[in-house]
């Protein structure tokens, strides 16, 4: 009965054990006919097996050299396989090639496709925010500790004149942490909030320097 335990005699272990080997389905029909025991089940076989360490020895891993089955053998015609297979030069339907644009999700930046090879994965493109790498292609780099800062709150419009670049450091300043976010305020006050926060950032390296 289920919840009650299962009396084993000691040439019934023994057989068990010495057979450990087999599936366990194998062996469940084997010890079952040899005992003639209609008490015990796969599952509870099984148990038992776990309980006293009996393995089977299989890891469910191709041994070290193992030659596959199919090897040098052609893989047989099929028209409705050949059908759906890539062929040469075919394209997932998710690709999209140099120039495509899209907005991310996320933080609203646009997200274009250019004509480089991806340094991580060796395609022949990659995706980059659009703003960034035309304002890279203008100036140059960015230096590290410096982000591009969207002077209209208008993240879609990459011109390069409508980014500047500012360092990291002032950020929170412009996110509202402080005050007024930058990004939300009217347009005639952002330049006052960008000059406020360049202002604060100056006198807090000041006071660095000063220190150190």
């Amino acid at each position: 009965m289920k919840g009650q335990a299962i009396d084993y005699l000691p040439e019934e272990l023994a057989w068990i054990e010495a057979h450990k080997d087999w599936p366990r389905k194998t062996l469940h029909a084997g010890f079952c006919a040899r005992f003639r025991r209609t008490d015990v089940s796969v599952d509870a076989l099984k148990q038992l097996c776990l309980r006293k360490g009996w393995k089977t020895g299989r890891t469910g891993c191709f041994p070290k050299g193992n030659e596959p089955m199919n090897k040098g053998k052609k893989m047989p015609f099929n028209a409705n396989s050949a059908r759906t297979q890539f062929k040469k030069g075919d394209r997932p339907h998710t690709w999209r090639g140099a120039g495509h644009e899209r907005i991310d999700a996320k933080d609203g930046y646009v997200i274009m496709i250019v004509d480089e090879t991806n340094p991580w994965t060796g395609a022949p493109t990659r995706p980059v925010h659009k703003h960034r790498w035309l304002w890279e292609k203008k100036h140059g780099p960015i230096p590290k500790g410096m982000v591009l800062k969207c002077l209209s709150g208008d993240k879609t419009n990459c011109d390069p004149s409508n980014w500047e670049l500012i360092p990291q450091a002032m950020m929170p300043r412009l996110s509202g942490r402080w005050g007024i976010a930058y990004d939300d305020a009217p347009d005639e006050l952002k330049p006052t909030l960008m000059a406020t926060a360049k202002l604060e950032y100056a006198a807090r390296e000041a006071k660095k320097r000063a220190k150190s």
